[in-house]
């Protein structure tokens, strides 16, 4: 048996699909299981041990209808093809490659409208991870739970293998009322720092150096600026030996799933009831009377105000992350 699952991006959305990945290899254990990715986010999902092939999607090259065209005979026919992307690109490919498909249904687009509209506030109906296990329980693919897995190598923790004893910042994300303010991730810094004498190592990509580097020198010397100097798979491996992560909801957040590291993550603006969350990875919710106000984040806070990320104090975080650590 052949199978095709697409999921092209995001960071986060790749790693989601694990579970989904891991229970196809449980019950077709001799099937080949390829998997499409758009190249930008491939590493979310490379070295992952139920995956056969990984094929790349390069949207330079193969670029409109034509070009979907000539990628979708090019990689073949397959037996069942799980679409869990369910966009335009992904329904192309699934029409263009022979097979059975099964594709993951999304909000609604009435309901998304109207969110963006600002005319309703928005609420999901059901996890991510049990969405896309939805249309396969025609196969006996039951949702079991968000066990996630992010691969990384040896090489990738010989990389990291100079920092002990610390824990990890994730201040990044991909909008920005998604963002905890620098300032409570600096006075957060301080207090953790004091009672617990941790080092805190700031991650994220080279577009974000600068926003780290305020974090740091506002915090102190005991914080240390690693932006744009890991690769995607060396911060996975960094995640795994810290003693805990605080990030936004973004790409850490599910590395840090994948690599079974406590994390605290950050909700304002989005729905937290997008995933499931347990004594490993601790929700923290503001849960002001305007949120959750948007789907992905936006550029400013429709209010004006900021407060579910403002009024979700350092202070307040601290608590919760004395509540549950042993050191």
């Amino acid at each position: 048996m052949k199978i095709l699952v697409i999921r092209m991006s995001s960071f986060g959305d790749v790693i989601l699909t694990t579970p989904v990945l891991t229970q196809f290899r449980e019950k077709y254990p001799n099937a080949v299981i390829d998997f499409i990715v758009l190249d930008k986010f491939k590493e979310a999902i490379r070295g992952n041990k139920n995956i056969d092939n990984l094929i790349i999607f390069e949207k330079d090259k193969y670029k409109g209808l034509a070009g979907i065209y000539k990628f979708s005979k090019k990689i073949g026919d397959y037996d069942l093809i799980i679409d869990l992307h369910a966009k335009m690109r992904s329904f192309m490919i699934s029409k263009f490659v022979k097979g059975k498909v099964l594709r993951y249904k999304k909000r609604a687009l009435w309901k998304s409208l109207l969110v963006k509209w600002k005319l309703i506030k928005y609420s999901v109906d059901h996890t991510i991870v049990k969405s896309y296990f939805k249309p396969l329980e025609v196969l006996g693919l039951k949702y079991r739970g968000e066990e996630l897995e992010f691969d990384f190598e040896a090489k990738d923790l010989e990389k990291v293998k100079e920092y002990e004893e610390f824990v990890v910042f994730a201040p990044g994300a991909s909008k920005e009322t998604k963002k905890w303010t620098k300032e409570n991730f600096s006075r957060l810094g301080k207090l953790i720092n004091y009672k617990y004498n941790k080092k805190i190592i700031l991650i994220g990509g080279k577009n974000e150096w600068e926003e780290l580097e305020e974090i740091r020198k506002n915090s102190g010397e005991f914080c240390i600026n690693l932006g744009g100097k890991l690769s995607l798979k060396e911060s996975g491996a960094l995640l795994s030996k810290a003693d805990f992560v605080v990030t936004n909801d973004s790409g850490p957040f599910h590395m840090a799933r994948g690599v079974k590291t406590l994390s605290f993550v950050v909700f304002g603006p989005t729905d937290p009831n997008m995933f499931e969350y347990d004594n490993n990875s601790i929700l923290l919710f503001g849960n002001e009377p305007c949120s959750p106000c948007s789907l992905h984040g936006d550029k400013v806070c429709p209010k004006g105000h900021f407060n579910c990320m403002k009024n979700l104090t350092a202070e307040k975080v601290f608590e919760i992350v004395i509540d549950r650590i042993n050191f």
